[in-house]
């Protein structure tokens, strides 16, 4: 048992008899009132989100989550395969697991993947990811204004805004928590 003060992203919790990760957390102080933890967690068993709150001093029951390590293979119509470093094994997860994880994922990528009672509950990747642009129209010579930018099909098939110099087989940085354009690579 532990204080729900002392929760941070990536635990997993049992809730309602439930396992749960927690994927958001806020401390709360509102003026003269008690502290309060704000939770937003996604529940293993069904995959559906919700929003909880606990009081500053309330216990909550953790679960044992294990981390792993592997390397992005392919994809395929059963899922995403991924290899572990360590024995070359193949594992397997399904896309509503990756959420936005997947369209940043390329060949040999390391990702780390959360197991929380043996089953995966969630992927985490890399904060940033270089990527090859494979479509993006041409610059307008004379656009100069400031901050310009036009979109640009990287070779995940994610479309972000890239600025005006970036051209077609160039390899950018893009930052993997909001998908934007950090420069290149």
């Amino acid at each position: 048992m532990a204080l729900a003060n002392d929760l941070r992203k990536g635990m997993a919790i049992r809730y309602n008899g439930n396992v749960a990760i927690v994927l958001e957390l806020q401390h709360r102080t509102p003026g003269n009132l008690r502290a309060f933890v704000q939770l937003i967690i996604r529940y293993i068993g069904t995959g559906k989100s919700a929003d909880v709150r606990f009081g500053s001093t309330d216990k909550v029951d953790l679960v044992e989550v294990n981390r792993q390590k592997l390397e992005f293979s392919y994809k395929d119509q059963t899922g995403y395969n991924f290899m572990d470093p360590e024995t070359y094994e193949t594992i397997t997860l399904d896309e509503h697991l990756l959420a936005d994880a997947k369209d940043y994922l390329v060949e040999n990528l390391e990702v780390e993947v959360l197991y929380a009672e043996g089953k995966a509950v969630q992927v985490e990747i890399p904060s940033t990811v270089s990527l090859k642009v494979v479509e993006s129209a041409e610059g307008v010579r004379g656009d100069s204004a400031n901050n310009v930018q036009k979109p640009a099909k990287l070779e995940t098939g994610k479309i972000i805004n890239v600025p005006l110099f970036i051209k077609e087989g160039e390899t950018i940085k893009v930052n993997t928590t909001n998908g934007t354009y950090l420069g290149r690579a």
